[in-house]
């Protein structure tokens, strides 16, 4: 686990620099230690990489990157972990390879080595790696299936058209370098006030480019020609005999090599059915007491931890509670600020998560992320399917009386429109019952912060910006073509492993917890429970809707169901409370800064509007709109970046 950056193509003295500068901004990344390796000294074509070191596995010197293969010649910069590497180096022995470390690091080398670009369809981990390859005079660069680790290039124009291409772990690390203007990307702009945050192969910065999961690029040196390859993508539906027990079987696996750890180790713990299998799953593989930790809240209404100790105390873990008031919550607040990387609403449940983790000794933590996803959990898989049964039917009638009915209805049961209307799934009415049962389209209009028409009014710079229901255009199609002619429940599941994972609890869980110097390990999104889940038959695994059933079979067996059966909740700070009383004064000087609004291409006067609505208790009007808003304006300002 760490951070990487680097550059190829045409070296000089301006772009080692820029290099330099990418490293020290993911100092936070790595601890640990720090080197830099370049093929030449002279100017011209070349390669420069740099590392910084969170030490998880073999802590000796010798796992020091950038790595190199003395051998073949190749050296690598790589984040993340590859959790099978075990495996993989005792049938690389076999097969004639010598080993001088311990490090997972040097088997992805000896992987290469073995089977070249193909290698990546042996890792089960998650990585972001970089690789030079100087018999084929090519860089070869690869993420992992789901997207775990990030990475991001940049293209640069040097004098005399002798081009070069950046790369980071970060975004702001690629900022940092002075090569990269400092512009909002309208396309990402305009996907992140869908959202609350940004979708898609755009970063925020214009020009930054974001490599796709399951994605492997090779670039020639001299040219910087690239071929791109898709090695991996989200399985369809395609039922398998002896399904459950495959699965019972790969989670297992998956969190036993998840548990290999030379530092120490523990697992979030809410108290809810994903991160209690999780925790369940460890204390049987490891077969001795596990570390577990749960934030505590003064606020009765979000706290969890009754829940979470419940669990703790019948699996025997060693638990930990944190409390998280809100006058700890503001005095820590700017760091949760400074961790964000590109503009999300999210992060920061996260991020306070991380830092008590870490605090707490440990520099490794599980989480039980993509359970709702895998198995069902959301709501999402039982309305976008009577959604899409609605608006269907609705297909039948005149546009303009679905419209008026929506309305209609939509007033009855929130109350007439104030200054802002609004802004939750009754206020989107109208607009699903126009889609004709397109799913794709009912799933961006549920997941979307604001209703089309406001967000029309909130941002009238972006109306031609290319994008679809918050979705660029790429995007869109490639989600397209991958629910189509799937079940619709196993359709609504790509869509939640592609988007609310992919796009953001991954991204977030990664700047939040690097940013501590903590590796997040996510066991459910492990590609072959992926694969396991997507086998079994659609009733066995998401019936009945909610309860996700079979996770609590294969992983809850042991435990009382009791301590289960309650409405669902998700981890959520107390931000609605907070927003309205001491940080009231730090948002509403932010969303009224006209200038900050301008410079992201909002209207000074909607924000506002939207703002008071919120302070007056507008209906459907949720917290989430605001902060989303807040974090963009905070984020363009600290980094300046504008349109």
């Amino acid at each position: 686990m760490c951070g990487i950056s680097g550059a190829f193509g045409h070296l000089d003295a301006e772009l080692r620099a820029a290099v330099r500068a990418a490293h020290r901004d993911l100092a936070h990344r790595g601890p640990d230690a720090e080197k830099s390796w370049e093929s030449s000294a002279a100017d011209g074509p070349g390669v420069v990489f740099a590392h910084r070191r969170l030490a998880i596995i073999d802590l000796s010197p010798d796992g020091v990157q950038p790595m190199h293969d003395e051998k073949s010649g190749a050296v690598i910069v790589f984040n993340g972990e590859i959790y099978n590497y075990r495996e993989l180096r005792a049938e690389l022995a076999s097969a004639g390879h010598a080993f001088r470390t311990r490090s997972d690091t040097e088997v992805l080398l000896r992987a290469y080595a073995q089977w070249g670009p193909d290698c990546v369809s042996h890792l089960r981990g998650m990585f972001a790696f970089v690789l030079w390859d100087p018999a084929r005079r090519k860089v070869v660069i690869a993420r992992d299936r789901l997207g775990i680790k990030p990475l991001y290039l940049a293209r640069v124009r040097r004098p005399g058209g002798r081009n070069a291409i950046v790369f980071a772990s970060e975004v702001r690390a690629l900022l940092g370098t002075g090569l990269v203007d400092r512009r909002l990307d309208p396309t990402a702009l305009a996907s992140f006030l869908w959202h609350g945050f940004v979708v898609g192969a755009d970063s925020a910065v214009r020009g930054v480019q974001r490599v796709e999961p399951g994605t492997l690029i090779e670039v020639d040196l001299d040219g910087l020609d690239e071929r791109e390859t898709r090695y991996w993508t989200l399985p369809r539906h395609q039922p398998v005999p002896d399904a459950v027990e495959r699965l019972r079987t790969e989670l297992e696996d998956a969190v036993r090599l998840r548990l290999i750890s030379d530092v120490p180790l523990g697992v979030f713990l809410s108290g809810g059915i994903d991160s209690s299998a999780i925790t369940a799953l460890a204390v049987r593989v490891a077969g001795e007491a596990v570390r577990t930790f749960n934030i505590r809240f003064d606020e009765a209404r979000f706290d969890e931890s009754g829940h979470a100790r419940a669990v703790a105390a019948a699996l025997g873990t060693d638990h930990t509670e944190v409390r998280l008031s809100e006058s700890v919550f503001q005095a820590q607040l700017p760091d949760a600020l400074e961790s964000i990387d590109q503009p999300t609403f999210d992060a920061i449940n996260t991020y306070f998560v991380s830092r008590a983790v870490r605090e707490a000794g440990l520099t490794v933590a599980l989480a039980g992320t993509g359970g709702d996803e895998l198995f069902g959990g959301y709501g999402s898989f039982r309305d976008l399917p009577r959604m899409a049964t609605a608006s269907r039917l609705a297909g039948f009638a005149p546009r303009s009386l679905v419209r008026a009915a929506a309305d209609a209805f939509a007033r009855a049961r929130l109350g007439p429109a104030g200054a802002v209307p609004p802004q939750t799934r009754w206020g989107k009415l109208a607009d699903v019952l126009e889609q004709r049962g397109k799913l794709l389209e009912l799933y961006q209009l549920a997941y979307g912060l604001f209703v089309p028409s406001f967000l029309a009014e909130l941002a009238p710079g972006l109306t031609g910006a290319p994008v679809r229901m918050g979705l660029p255009l790429a995007r869109a199609d490639r989600l397209a073509a991958l629910i189509a002619g799937q079940p619709p429940l196993h359709a609504v599941s790509l869509l939640e492993l592609a988007s609310f994972v992919g796009e953001r609890l991954l991204p977030d869980t990664d700047m939040t917890s690097m940013a501590v110097a903590l590796e997040a390990r996510v066991p459910l999104l492990d590609h072959r429970v992926v694969e396991a889940a997507a086998g079994v038959p659609i009733e066995r695994r998401f019936a009945p809707l909610g309860r996700k059933q079979l996770l609590r079979d294969v992983a809850l067996g042991e435990l009382d169901p009791a301590l289960f059966d309650r409405p669902k909740r998700g981890f959520e700070l107390p931000l609605e409370v907070w927003v309205r009383r001491d940080l009231r004064a730090q948002v509403d000087d932010t969303l009224r800064d006209r200038d900050a609004c301008h410079a992201a291409g909002l209207d000074p006067a909607v924000v506002a509007r939207l703002w008071d609505a919120f302070q007056a208790g507008a209906p459907g009007l949720y917290w989430s709109r605001i902060w989303a808003l807040f974090v963009l304006l905070w984020w363009c300002r600290r980094h300046r970046v504008s349109l």
